[in-house]
């Protein structure tokens, strides 16, 4: 008797793993998430839009330019030519699939510009709350979708491998209970890992577990050091704070100081549209010298509930009103350049282990992703590896197999130490004896939980680029910012 095929997993409920089960039709596919209803995600909480060059005036070529130059020219400039290619496709192709994108009266899709950009070509839907458009989209085609299974509330934990391939998936539920899932072929879709620093705009989902799941079977990495920080983030008590998109500065509003002064003036040829590690290391440095960075967005004119009703809602959540008075702003670990080696097709240095989305790197953001780059890369990079998946021949079947286990995690109040040490080590400003030490903290106490063990991997990789690049800013003792470190 034959055997049925099996199917596909895709670990994540994000918009790169519903597209990678969307394209891989009519190949079966288990889609698993650790929230029950699928919930979670940051793409859900993406504020900005879709970067793409659908403009008049504009070009793919421009769009290149511009990413290399975000991230430092760090970049694997043919995978940056792809997605610029594919971001017009990809915006159709999501609007086929449901999505509601903003337009004008005349039917023309409505471009802004967000920081790094020289030309409008920031797609939206629902204003500033396209991440969730999106993901309602998306998740009612895989909800129709008969070759997909969704299964929420579970957490995949270790890596069935035979013969030096991933062949399948264990997962523990809330009351404990395992499943092995044996599989065609796995695909982590987990997201960053944002969560693991004491401030972020990441949900708490975004720890890096997929991430450290990968290492922990012996994947490759690359460009861990990379770590993005979103320079206006409402400034809160709190771990998780709610972001404050760029698109604001692109509509009018002010980055100032506390005397009002332009906090931009004379940093950057583009002000406040600047890179965003630009401005996140200004409000940085002015937030360590005991000063205080404000975003003035009161001349911003129009309909807020249409253009910003994720910011509107959140500001006065906590008795804030951005259309007439300022707001604090902070930096928050807002997204991961680096993750999983993989390449254009999702494939990793470990045969029958796919990535993609955040938790992969296939070198397209450099140093420091351009706004907008990052549901653009999830949704095209999805679609590719989803259709590569749905004619791919499974692994072997004969052979011993093995377990590889992520481990344990901290226990929460070791966790949160972590998050502030890496807050102040790893932080968007780096110096050599504060990640030596916090490395070596790690290094001791790796044995505690795998979110320490990561940790450990990001520090060291911080510790051995000893220049600044894009993200990843030295300020040495003794060394000018830039320069050898000691």
């Amino acid at each position: 008797m034959k055997r049925a095929r099996l199917p596909i997993v895709v670990i994540g409920s994000g918009v790169a793993g519903m597209a990678t089960a969307l394209a891989a039709a009519p190949a079966p596919v288990r889609l698993l998430c650790r929230a029950a209803d699928g919930s979670g995600s940051a793409s859900a909480l993406a504020q900005g839009g879709i970067a793409a060059a659908v403009g008049a005036g504009d070009s793919p070529a421009a769009h290149v330019h511009d990413t290399l130059e975000a991230g430092s020219r760090h970049n694997d400039a043919a995978a940056v030519r792809w997605l610029c290619e594919a971001a017009p496709a990809t915006v159709d192709w999501l609007a086929a699939q449901g999505a509601a994108f903003d337009r004008t009266d005349a039917g023309a899709l409505q471009l802004g510009r967000e920081g790094g950009h020289g030309a409008h070509r920031i797609v939206h839907a629902g204003g500033d709350a396209t991440g969730a458009a999106l993901v309602r989209a998306l998740r009612a085609k895989v909800a129709r979708a008969e070759h997909v299974q969704w299964r929420g509330g579970v957490d995949v934990d270790a890596l069935l491998l035979r013969a030096g391939g991933v062949v399948g998936v264990r997962t523990r539920d809330a009351q404990g209970r395992h499943e092995v899932i044996e599989a065609a072929a796995v695909v982590l879709a987990t997201g960053g890992l944002g969560a693991l620093y004491a401030h972020t705009s990441n949900p708490p989902g975004a720890d890096g577990a997929g991430l450290a799941l990968a290492l922990a079977a012996g994947a490759q990495a690359r460009d861990l050091e990379f770590v993005q920080f979103h320079p206006t983030a409402l400034a809160l008590d709190g771990h998780s704070l709610p972001l404050l998109t760029e698109a604001l500065r692109g509509a009018g509003a002010r980055l100032i100081d506390g005397e009002g002064r332009a906090l931009m003036a004379g940093r950057h040829p583009l002000g406040d549209l600047a890179p965003r590690d630009v401005v996140a290391r200004r409000v940085w440095s002015v937030q360590q010298a005991g000063g205080s960075a404000w975003l003035d967005a009161t001349p911003i004119e129009g309909d807020w509930q249409r253009r910003f009703p994720t910011v509107l809602a959140s500001c006065l959540a906590h008795g804030l009103d951005p259309r007439r008075e300022r707001l604090p702003i902070t930096p928050v670990a807002h997204f991961h350049m680096g993750g999983v080696a993989a390449d254009l097709d999702g494939q990793t240095s470990i045969p029958g282990l796919c990535a993609v989305g955040e938790v992969a790197c296939n070198g397209v953001h450099g140093a420091n992703r351009l706004a907008s780059n990052s549901l653009l890369e999830a949704v095209a990079g999805g679609r590719r590896l989803g259709a590569r998946l749905a004619t791919a021949a499974p692994l072997p079947a004969s052979g011993g197999h093995h377990w590889i286990e992520r481990g344990a995690a901290l226990p929460p109040e070791n966790l949160h130490a972590l998050r502030e040490l890496l807050w102040q080590a790893a932080g968007p400003v780096r110096e050599a004896a504060a990640l030596r030490d916090a490395w070596r903290l790690c290094a001791a106490a790796a044995a505690t939980g795998w979110q320490m063990r990561l940790a450990k991997e990001l520090l060291r990789a911080m510790r051995l680029r000893r220049r600044s690049l894009g993200a990843h800013w030295r300020e040495d003792r003794g060394c000018p910012a830039g320069s050898q470190a000691t």
